[in-house]
C-alpha cells in the first residue's frame, strides 16, 4: 500500500479535495515512511497537511501532528529507558 503526504509552507490550512490536485506531495510504500517524511517536512518549516492511503484514509494535519507528537514522546522515553 502506498501513502501520500501533502505538505506546503507554513501558515497552510488544510487541504481541500480541490486545492490537493495542485499540491506537493511525496509518496511512500509504508506508513511508518510517511510519518518520517512528514516529521523531516516539519522540520524544516513547512507544514505536513495530509497523509492518505491509496484505499483513500486520510490523516488530516491535527492528526499528523498528534502522531508525531506521540512518536516524539515514545522515542524520548525509549532514550531515558536506555540510559537508565
Amino acid at each position: 500500500m502506498t501513502f501520500k503526504v501533502y505538505s506546503g509552507p507554513a501558515g497552510t490550512e488544510a487541504a481541500s479535495p480541490i486545492s490537493k490536485d495542485r499540491m506537493l506531495f511525496k509518496e511512500f510504500p509504508n506508513f511508518d515512511e510517511a510519518l518520517s517524511w512528514a516529521s523531516h517536512v516539519k522540520d524544516t518549516g513547512r507544514v505536513p497537511l495530509l497523509i492518505e492511503d491509496e484505499s483513500g484514509r486520510s490523516f488530516d494535519k491535527r492528526e499528523i501532528a498528534a502522531a508525531l507528537a506521540n512518536r516524539d514522546a515514545r522515542d524520548v522515553r525509549g532514550v531515558t529507558a536506555h540510559r537508565a
